[in-house]
């Protein structure tokens, strides 16, 4: 995941810009995340951030991820 225009947005091909960050992919550890203002401060930018796209990938499904890298899918990689 990365930090886009106050946003939190999954990365999973880990291509664009900015710092990273990984995130296990149950809805749990996003809210926990959320509750403790963690997305900032790893991704290290002020404020807020809307972790909306990053929610909607978690419910569309958790199994493993295909990057399009060619390698095998990462299991549920955000």
């Amino acid at each position: 995941m990365v930090a886009v225009n106050g946003r939190v947005v999954p990365d999973p091909r880990r291509r664009l810009p900015g710092r990273g960050a990984w995130l296990h992919p149950l809805p749990g550890c996003l809210d926990r995340a959320e509750r403790r203002h963690a997305f900032p401060r790893a991704l290290r930018v002020p404020g807020p951030l809307d972790a909306g796209e990053v929610r909607a990938r978690l419910q569309g499904g958790t199994g493993p991820v295909d990057d399009g890298s060619g390698d095998p899918p990462r299991n549920g990689s955000v």
